[in-house]
């Protein structure tokens, strides 16, 4: 089968959980990938044996999962060894590479920076790279042509030993071996792509284009990492939020499309995106943002979508109130879908009570039906029992066919009007939900239907009796 013209690589380190900077490049790898039709590569670069742990690994894999980034293929470096063995046997013989025998600290932390350093391991011999002193320029897809004298590089630490590669070389071995054609990573990165231009011209390897894509920024313009504490992934999907929308977000940070649209789905992106019009400054992280874009998202779920999760969402014991019925809960799915942006926040309300109202009838105080008003006195109690009570009765005359949202309204609206807005519509609203923050008494009335909407005001009006 021939090799596809594009191949790429998403290649973290499993030194942490995978936070959204991560996402969002592996997005652009992604994006890029399908929409040339090529093939994507997941590779752990976990030569930090020290940091690199099972448990991220595990996290990342679930992280990428959820939000459907696919792989056609999965390495790891740990376990190449003999192949970066080989290749540092044959720098040695040519004469590219060289067995330094000193004293040396060395630390990597598997994302390029090695060197010597207090926090490393001490050697008392490592390879090193004979560095030609040369003048490296390549062009980057983002930020267009760079030009770098390498001679400040010095001859840099590529391994600790033959069977201990260091990133820079890792890397560059297993891009060649790999047959990556675009490599498409954090602007960091670029900071280490002459030393790794310089080993790809040792070992014979042809250059990746390259693309480096800006920062994630947090609201103070810092950039955005797992190392000061940025979200991760998981922590999202646990907050509420849905895969599609986290995705068509973190493809907004850095990358505009040619129109103003904001709301996409997976297939719109890989189909719209274009690499090169990704841009050069950083992307400033707004969880606002996120939410507004979740909202849009939640607001496209078809009734059956949506029923499904926010039925994950419940607490498992709002099934045992009095009056829970799956048509009462079809009924306030639309409401429930009007009110939140994530659907943690249905946890959110009903540990404050906002569903239980709405499967019992409501336990409060007879003054709270009592409107109060800072320019006007609080109606006396008689008042408010004759308004329930007219109200009921034009509700009683109301048809089935009637009893919706607006036909509730359209029966009460002129008598409201004339009595007082807030003396009739108060008392109405608390009787039949208990609250002083709840949706309108129309809403209300067409969710609980005619029965208990009856039953609910009549229950008020012994209260104001006794």
């Amino acid at each position: 089968m021939a090799q596809p013209s594009v191949i790429t690589r998403y290649a973290p380190s499993p030194t942490g959980p995978l936070h959204v900077g991560g996402v969002r490049t592996a997005l652009f790898n992604y994006l890029f990938t399908k929409k040339e039709g090529g093939k994507i590569i997941l590779r752990f670069e976990d030569t930090d044996k020290a940091r690199s742990k099972k448990e991220y690994e595990t996290n990342i894999f679930e992280s990428m999962e959820w939000l459907g980034l696919t792989y056609d293929a999965i390495y790891k470096q740990s376990e190449r060894t003999l192949v970066y063995r080989k290749y540092l046997e044959q720098m040695i013989k040519d004469g590219t590479a060289y067995i330094s025998n000193e004293v040396a600290t060395v630390k990597d932390d598997g994302e390029g920076e090695e060197e010597e350093d207090v926090s490393g391991e001490r050697r008392s011999e490592v390879i090193r790279f004979k560095n030609p002193n040369t003048r490296v320029t390549f062009s980057d897809i983002a930020l267009g042509e760079i030009s770098v004298e390498v001679a400040e590089l010095k001859d840099f630490i590529i391994a600790k030993s033959l069977d201990e590669p260091l990133y820079h070389f890792a890397v560059v071995v297993d891009d060649f071996e790999m047959g990556v054609t675009h490599v498409i990573r954090g602007a960091d990165g670029v900071y280490n792509t002459p030393r790794q231009i310089l080993i790809q011209e040792a070992i014979k390897a042809p250059r990746p284009k390259y693309c480096h894509i800006p920062f994630v920024l947090g609201p103070d313009k810092a950039k955005l990492s797992k190392r000061n504490g940025s979200v991760s992934v998981t922590e999202y999907r646990d907050l509420g939020y849905l895969p599609g929308a986290l995705i068509n977000y973190l493809a907004l940070l850095g990358w505009h499309p040619e129109d103003e649209r904001e709301i996409f789905t997976m297939e719109e992106l890989i189909d719209t995106f274009d690499i090169t019009k990704v841009q050069k400054s950083g992307a400033i992280f707004d969880i606002e943002k996120l939410r507004w874009i979740n909202r849009e998202h939640i607001k496209k779920m078809s009734d059956t979508e949506f029923k499904k999760i926010v039925t994950e969402w419940f607490p498992k014991d709002i099934k045992n109130l009095p009056q829970w019925t799956e048509e009462r809960l079809d009924r306030i799915l639309p409401e429930i879908k009007d009110r939140i942006s994530t659907f943690g926040e249905v946890r959110t309300l009903a540990a404050s009570g906002e569903f239980d109202y709405m499967f019992d009838a409501p336990v409060y105080d007879a003054g709270l039906l009592i409107p109060t008003s800072k320019n006007d006195s609080a109606p006396e109690k008689t008042t408010i029992e004759k308004h329930l009570a007219w109200v009921a009765n034009k509700l009683t005359a109301l048809n089935a066919e009637s009893f919706t949202k607006d036909g509730v309204k359209d029966a009460l609206w002129e008598y409201a009007t004339k009595e007082g807005r807030g003396d009739v519509l108060w008392p109405m609203r608390i009787a039949l939900s208990g609250r002083d923050k709840s949706p309108d008494p129309f809403t209300l009335s067409s969710l609980f239907g005619k029965e208990e909407t009856l039953s609910r005001i009549s229950g008020a009006i012994t209260k104001l009796r006794t």
